[in-house]
C-alpha cells in the first residue's frame, strides 16, 4: 500500500466533495470528481454531472489547460479505459501529460476492472490507488454492487410513531413525521434509480413518488437539476388494482407497473405512457428477485422502496434489503395502528438483528439508519 502524505488525502478529499455534487444527477453512471493540483496548487477540477455529458477528469482537464502536463490528478474512481458516450478518460489524461494519477478506487465495471489504470501505467504514469477508499465506496454502493451482482443498492425507507406504528388501523398515514423528514425523503428518491410502492400504499396516500424541486430543501439550482431526472416510479401490482386514471400515472416521469399477468392489459398502460411488466412468482405474488434484476438491466443503480407493512416485509423476508432508513416520530398511534413490517415471528428465536451505522435529529423527528444482519 502506498504511502500518502497529509496533501494527498486534502486533495482526494476535495475530489470526494466534488463527487457528491453529482449525487442526484449522474444515473446510471457512478458518482466522480476530479482535482488537479500542480506545485501545491489546484489547476483544475471537475465532476461528472450526468450520463452522456464529460467525466471529472475531462471536466478537470479542460480547466487546467496546458497547465495539467505534469500534475497529479486525484480522481475518485479509475479513469475508464472503454468507449462508452464519451471517449477513455485514460486516454484523456495520458494526452494532457499527467504524471502522477492517485485513484480512490478499482472500477468495478468489467469493461474497466484495473484496464485503466494499467494502460496509464504503461504510458509512463506514476499511478496509486486506494487512497479513502470506504469514503469513495459509500457513494456509489448501487454502481458498486449493480457492476459485481447485476442488482442494485436497495433502501428500504419506512416512518413511524414513537410505539413503532406507521399507520392507522384504517390506513390513514398523513402525516407521520414532520416537513424536515418528508423533504429527507424527498432526497433519498432524488438519488434513486427507481422508487418501488404497492397497490395499496397508492390507492390509500394516493402517492405520485416523483421528486418535487420545491420540498427537496436544496439550493434552487440543485433542486432544478435534481427533477431533471424523475426516477422511474415502480408499481408492484399484482391484480392491477390501480386504475389507470390514479394521479400515480398522471405525473410527469416514467412508470413500470409489475403484475403476476399482463394479458390483454399492456396496450391500455402504453396509451398513458406507462409500462406494465408480467414477473409473476410465487402463490400469485410478483417475483421480487426477478423485478430487481429487471431495474438493474435497465441502469438503476439504486433504488428505493417506499411501501406498507406488507411489501417492505416481503422486501425483507426475501433478504434483498441492504440499508433500512426508519424516521421516527414522537408521537403515539395506539395498538390499533398498523405494524412497521409484516414478518409473522412467533418466537424470539426468529427475531432479526439490524446494525445501526447512523441515527440522528431531522427536524422534530429522528433518522435511524441500519444494515440488516441476516442469517448466514
Amino acid at each position: 500500500m502506498p504511502e500518502w502524505n497529509p496533501a494527498d488525502r486534502q486533495w482526494m478529499s476535495r475530489a470526494l466533495t466534488l463527487a457528491a455534487r453529482g449525487l442526484y444527477t449522474t444515473e446510471p453512471n457512478p458518482r466522480v470528481g476530479c482535482v488537479l493540483v500542480k506545485g501545491e496548487q489546484v489547476v483544475g477540477e471537475g465532476w461528472h454531472v450526468q450520463a452522456g455529458e464529460g467525466h471529472a477528469e475531462v471536466n478537470a482537464l479542460a480547466q487546467a489547460g496546458e497547465q495539467a502536463r505534469g500534475a497529479t490528478a486525484y480522481v475518485t474512481l479509475e479513469p475508464c479505459s472503454h468507449t462508452g458516450k464519451t471517449p477513455p478518460c485514460a486516454d484523456a489524461l495520458i494526452k494532457a501529460g499527467v504524471s502522477r494519477v492517485v485513484a480512490a478506487m478499482q472500477d468495478p465495471n468489467p469493461l474497466v476492472a484495473g484496464q485503466g489504470l494499467q494502460r496509464l501505467t504503461d504510458a509512463g504514469i506514476r499511478v496509486e490507488c486506494g487512497l479513502l477508499e470506504a469514503q469513495a465506496r459509500e457513494l456509489n454502493p448501487g454502481f458498486i454492487k449493480r457492476m459485481q451482482q447485476g442488482l442494485p443498492w436497495v433502501r428500504v425507507k419506512l416512518a413511524m410513531s414513537l410505539d413503532g406504528r406507521t399507520a392507522m388501523a384504517s390506513g390513514e398515514s398523513k402525516w407521520i413525521t414532520g416537513p424536515a423528514a418528508r423533504a429527507d425523503v424527498q432526497r433519498l428518491r432524488a438519488r434513486s434509480g427507481a422508487v418501488i410502492s404497492g397497490a395499496d400504499s397508492v390507492l390509500l396516500d394516493d402517492s405520485a413518488l416523483t421528486v418535487r424541486a420545491s420540498e427537496l430543501g436544496l439550493p434552487a439550482d440543485e433542486a432544478s437539476a435534481a427533477v431533471q431526472r424523475q426516477p422511474l416510479r415502480v408499481l408492484i401490482d399484482s391484480l392491477r388494482r390501480v386504475p389507470l386514471d390514479q394521479r400515480f400515472f398522471r405525473e410527469t416521469g416514467p412508470t413500470l407497473v409489475i403484475s403476476t399477468s399482463a394479458e390483454q392489459a399492456a396496450e391500455s398502460y402504453q396509451a398513458i405512457g406507462s409500462e406494465l411488466l408480467a414477473l409473476p412468482g410465487e402463490e400469485g405474488k410478483v417475483d421480487l428477485p426477478t423485478v430487481l434484476r429487471t431495474l438493474a438491466e435497465r441502469g438503476c443503480n439504486e433504488v428505493l422502496v417506499e411501501a406498507g407493512a406488507a411489501l417492505s416485509g416481503a422486501f425483507w423476508r426475501a433478504g434483498l434489503v441492504d440499508e433500512l432508513i426508519v424516521y421516527m416520530a414522537p408521537r403515539l398511534l395506539g395498538s390499533q395502528a398498523r405494524p412497521l413490517m409484516q414478518l409473522p415471528f412467533e418466537s424470539m428465536s426468529e427475531a432479526m438483528d439490524v446494525a445501526v451505522s447512523d441515527m440522528r435529529a431531522i427536524g422534530q423527528d429522528w433518522r435511524i439508519t441500519a444494515r440488516p444482519i441476516f442469517p448466514s
